[in-house]
């Protein structure tokens, strides 16, 4: 039986969620139909570029995401601290920016005086958008929709674009949310549409590539890798070092592809001593991810601190060891 969007996110349990949206009948969402000769390529650019400009709105950050053919994945960390700490202008214009808001909040932008109760209901109406700004639903809602819109005008249709909702599944560990990332900043090289990580177009690995040798500097619209591993993964960043993951990505794509003649070192990766990964866990993580697990994916010992939040009784299957 499939299970409610509320019962598969629960902030309590872990701030870090794998999303994915596929169109319908698996129809062209970007790339080349061979039966009808039109490209749609340019399609991957409208995704990125929405789902980073939600990024700059939303107390949401973007750890990874992969435009491919047909489906969208994104890996979405929601950043409470940060949106607790807006100031009711800032709520105010970050909604502006999606939605016309009502006069009030146009009134109090413009700088018009406000009666007490007039006051109270615009501090009402944002801390209503506030917690809407952390919604992963509304997130995921915002992006696909403004992509169906765009796509159905170009292709001169209306009706579903969309496989109906979003599916979800909730990180609960750093073991299952490093390797949920290198599954989908891979994505494109399992497909060979892409030899390598910085040849490959329209994901977050390829970005991060490009910031640092354009700028020395991990890119702003992504959340930044910070540090080693903590006990608690920390609110500021990812707790991982870049250079270990873009190590790791290239490893572990090595590794992965039947066409290469290369091996696997028997040296492994810092990232993988650290988390004690075995080789082969490693490669059932990251070939098949999304099949592996549903709508949670960790260690067991993380699900068991966790169960309660998402009121379970039992044990999902394929949980990692540990």
């Amino acid at each position: 039986m499939a299970r409610s969007r509320k019962s598969q996110i629960s902030l309590d349990a872990t701030s870090y969620y794998h999303c994915i949206s596929r169109c319908v009948r698996r129809a062209f969402l970007c790339g080349f139909d061979p039966l009808t000769q039109i490209s749609y390529e340019h399609r991957r650019q409208w995704v990125e570029d929405r789902l980073l400009w939600l990024g700059e709105i939303f107390a949401i950050d973007i750890c990874a995401y992969a435009v491919m053919t047909n489906h969208v994945h994104v890996v979405l960390h929601v950043n409470l601290r940060q949106g607790a700490q807006w100031s009711i202008e800032e709520v105010i214009t970050r909604w502006h920016r999606l939605y016309k808001g009502v006069p009030l909040s146009h009134r109090y932008l413009n700088g018009d005086r406000l009666s007490p109760a007039e006051q109270k209901i615009l501090v009402l109406q944002a801390e209503q958008w506030r917690e809407t700004l952390t919604s992963i639903s509304r997130f995921m809602a915002v992006l696909n929709e403004g992509i169906a819109r765009r796509a159905n005008q170009e292709d001169q249709c209306t009706g579903r674009f969309w496989e109906g909702r979003f599916k979800s599944q909730a990180l609960l560990d750093e073991k299952a949310l490093i390797a949920c990332m290198a599954y989908v900043d891979l994505n494109p090289i399992r497909v060979n549409i892409a030899p390598t990580p910085e040849s490959s177009d329209h994901t977050s690995i390829h970005r991060r590539i490009q910031s640092i040798q354009n700028n020395s500097q991990q890119p702003s619209e992504l959340m930044p890798f910070v540090t080693h591993i903590k006990q608690k993964m920390p609110e500021e960043g990812l707790p991982f070092l870049l250079k270990d993951y873009l190590e790791l990505m290239d490893w572990t794509g090595r590794a992965m592809r039947e066409d290469k003649l290369g091996y696997i070192d028997n040296q492994q990766p810092p990232i993988l001593a650290r988390l004690d990964i075995s080789e082969a866990q490693w490669h059932r993580l990251t070939q098949r991810f999304e099949k592996q697990f549903k709508c949670f994916a960790g260690q067991k010992s993380s699900f068991e601190r966790i169960k309660d939040c998402f009121s379970l009784n039992r044990m999902p299957p394929n949980l990692l060891a540990g």
